[in-house]
């Protein structure tokens, strides 16, 4: 038993022994060496460049070749100083935003000529100057930009000048503003300007939305301002606003039709200048405007217009209101109900069915038996007892028996009566 107990303590001894040597050894080691920690910067990052014209790129585009926003933007800048496009390589490299580390990396790609003088490639023959072509005069406020194209000016370059028209408000006004259209340059002006139907100078653009900033550029034929719709109006230098303003004067206020040159000068959107512009081409026809007057004894009062009661001197609210009670009714039957319009001028309302005839035999009328549901719900004199009408008359097919069933004021029961058989 005592020799047992001493190899245990000798086993576990040995045991003791070994885990300290080996944390000794551990902890005696020297210090590994770690690899090395290298990080990727940016720069070691390689563009995957194809062949480009810078003319085609826009400021994402010249931020995906590695410019930052702010140089895309200089770069956009630069080339409408030049004209509105890059015509050789040399030219490029001079914008301050390319430095010449950059371009070195991008010339290769450049599909460009390596200077304006060097043509004698077919590769840069699409970068040619084209000659601009002209055989008539012509109003540039008027021209497309395939129009532009004919002349022969890029597609590009076309849209610019439309875009710089269309910043001025419409119109290149003179001939002064036109020449400051960067895409035109000097050359091209000079071969342009012989043949620009605009004024030499514009007396004032400090305003390009003026609304009569287009008028000298106008060319004007003879008209009739009766006949005229808004859009020809507009055609004469109006807005849109102004043009609507002028045919609902006429209408409304004037009962269809200027009968002089004072009706057309107290329109408020028509100043002195402008009327002064218009005189000349305006024609008034004295016979159209006489046969405009209507004869109102001879105006049924069931189909009568808005326009004719406007022209009878009713305002709109009465007029509107007037045409609006005949259709719900699906027309009058006697002319008091003309009078009981809500909202119409009571004397001039008592002068018109004084002169005007009535014209009932086209009014429809129905039993309450027979009405039809949507005339009954929709008729002033009906809808409140529809649903009651269209309940008993399923019993009862006597009117005389709905009607007392109904119960109705004698005032209702009467105005019922005008629209039955």
């Amino acid at each position: 038993m005592m020799r047992k107990n001493y190899y245990q303590k000798l086993a576990f001894m040995g045991m003791l022994l070994i885990v300290l040597l080996a944390f000794q050894k551990y902890t005696s080691r020297g210090k590994e060496n770690f690899p090395e920690i290298r990080f990727i910067t940016e720069n070691s990052a390689t563009l995957n460049l194809t062949d480009f014209d810078p003319n085609d790129l826009d400021a994402t585009q010249w931020q995906h070749l590695g410019f930052s926003e702010k140089q895309a933007a200089t770069i956009l800048n630069y080339k409408k100083i030049v004209g509105g496009l890059f015509t050789s390589k040399a030219q490029f490299r001079k914008c301050y935003a390319v430095s010449p580390e950059k371009f070195t990396e991008l010339e290769s790609y450049i599909l460009l000529p390596e200077t304006g003088k060097d043509k004698h490639s077919d590769k840069f023959k699409i970068y040619e100057k084209k000659e601009i072509i002209l055989s008539k005069k012509f109003n540039p406020d008027r021209l497309s930009a395939s129009d532009w194209m004919k002349m022969g000016f890029s597609e590009k370059q076309a849209e610019a000048i439309l875009k710089y028209r269309n910043y001025l408000g419409g119109s290149f006004v003179s001939k002064e503003k036109f020449k400051e259209c960067f895409i035109i340059s000097s050359e091209n002006y000079g071969k342009l300007e012989p043949y620009l139907i605009l004024p030499e100078k514009s007396k004032d653009f400090k305003n390009p939305n003026s609304h009569y900033a287009t008028k000298t550029s106008i060319i004007y034929n003879s008209f009739d301002p009766n006949t005229l719709d808004a859009d020809g109006w507009k055609s004469l230098g109006f807005s849109e606003k102004q043009a609507n303003t002028i045919v609902n004067y006429r209408d409304r206020n004037l009962m269809g039709s200027f009968k002089s040159f004072e009706d057309i000068q107290k329109c408020f959107v028509i100043s002195a200048e402008k009327f002064q512009e218009l005189k000349p081409y305006i024609k008034l026809n004295p016979d159209l405007n006489k046969k405009q007057e209507t004869d109102f004894s001879k105006v049924d009062l069931n189909i009568i217009t808005f326009k004719q009661l406007l022209e009878f001197g009713l305002d709109e609210k009465s007029a509107g209101s007037m045409i609006g009670f005949r259709k719900k009714l699906r027309g009058f039957v006697n002319k008091q109900q003309i009078l009981d319009t809500y909202n119409i001028d009571k004397d001039l309302g008592q002068k018109l069915i004084s002169i005007a005839p009535l014209d009932v035999s086209n009014v429809p009328k129905y039993t309450l038996t027979e009405a039809p549901e949507e005339w009954l719900k929709d008729h002033p004199y009906f809808k409140y007892s529809a649903d009651k009408i269209i309940f008993y008359r399923t019993t009862y097919s006597d009117d005389k028996k709905i009607l007392k069933l109904l119960k109705l004021k004698p005032e209702y029961e009467e105005r019922m009566k005008l629209y039955l058989k």
